[in-house]
């Protein structure tokens, strides 16, 4: 199984949903970079289910980190950031053996792991693994001085006033379904040419780590498929200052997989949680035959809305991981 990721910055993911705890392992952090406990907190608070309409499953997610000096900095050697699971069920998914959940991991992963593969809330391609992820974003930003992130939930469902946004996503768990999103990430203050032409351009290498999060089925740059749309005189960036500062910025702040030190501008697409209340059919391998299937569990009926905050966090690791390659 491979959890790694990275070139000059590593991540590697450990545990899993039910296990004992979670974590990431991030390797390439020069010395000397602050990283506070207040800084994973301010991001955890990000993730951290909320509102109506999240999971009632509530974990502390207080990092324990290994690595640092007494003044929380990083030493250069390989950090190890870990966060318990204590808030577990997992005799809510032992009939998901015999019964998958239709959309979800379960099946492929029994296939793939054998029957010991631990699929309790999700096991390792479970949401809970975000937390791991969110930490390494946090390391990531620490390397990026002056980047600025602005991320957001623009859509739900069919919906892009934020002022609804409430009402679709509880309107949704009323009827014990789920509902999808997206969400938008705006990073402004990259000055460096980041990227390669081709394998690692910025939009590969940070799309590998977006469509690494789990429910994310599309990522889209700058205007995105709306691009198809329109005739080249219409979109093409002009470009107003010496610095290449552009009028329009429908390139997403990339150029030929290089950063133009624009708004980098990214989309993600997340789809609505498999997991959901209302009888689903699906195959049952112990009778044979297709049955209804009642998941129980704690789930999110939106998981996009508390995603912000992790496609922030690997937007953030894309960009350290290339930063750190010039």
């Amino acid at each position: 199984m491979n959890n790694s990721f990275g070139n000059r910055l590593k991540i590697t993911i450990f545990g899993a949903s039910h296990a004992d705890e979670v974590g990431v392992l991030v390797e390439g952090a020069p010395a000397g970079v602050a990283l506070p406990i207040e800084a994973f907190m301010a991001d955890m608070d990000r993730r951290r289910p909320s509102r109506s309409g999240e999971t009632p499953r509530h974990e502390a997610d207080v990092p324990t980190i290994e690595g640092l000096d007494a003044e929380s900095r990083t030493t250069g050697e390989a950090l190890r950031i870990t966060f318990s699971n204590s808030n577990i069920r997992s005799r809510d998914y032992d009939h998901l053996r015999r019964q998958p959940r239709p959309s979800h991991a379960d099946l492929v992963q029994l296939r793939k792991y054998g029957s010991e593969c631990d699929i309790a809330g999700g096991g390792i391609s479970s949401g809970r693994m975000t937390v791991a992820l969110v930490a390494a974003g946090v390391v990531a930003k620490a390397l990026l001085s002056g980047v600025e992130f602005e991320t957001r939930l623009i859509e739900v469902g069919d919906v892009r006033d934020v002022t609804r946004f409430d009402e679709v996503i509880e309107r949704a768990q009323a009827d014990g379904d789920s509902v999808g999103g997206v969400v938008e990430c705006r990073i402004r203050g990259i000055r460096e040419p980041l990227g390669e032409p081709f394998f690692d351009s910025v939009e590969s290498v940070m799309a590998h780590l977006l469509f690494s999060i789990p429910a994310v089925k599309g990522v889209e740059f700058g205007d995105g498929f709306e691009a198809t749309r329109k005739r080249g005189s219409e979109r093409n960036d002009m470009i107003v200052s010496e610095t290449g500062v552009t009028y329009t910025n429908n390139e997403g702040g990339i150029n030929g997989g290089i950063a133009n030190g624009n708004a980098i501008v990214v989309r993600v697409a997340i789809k609505p949680t498999p997991s959901i209340a209302k009888q689903q059919m699906t195959f049952d391998f112990s009778a044979g035959e297709v049955r209804p299937l009642s998941i129980g569990g704690r789930h999110d009926a939106c998981i996009a809305r508390r995603a912000a905050v992790v496609v922030e966090a690997m937007a953030a690791v894309a960009l350290a991981d290339l930063k750190l390659q010039l």
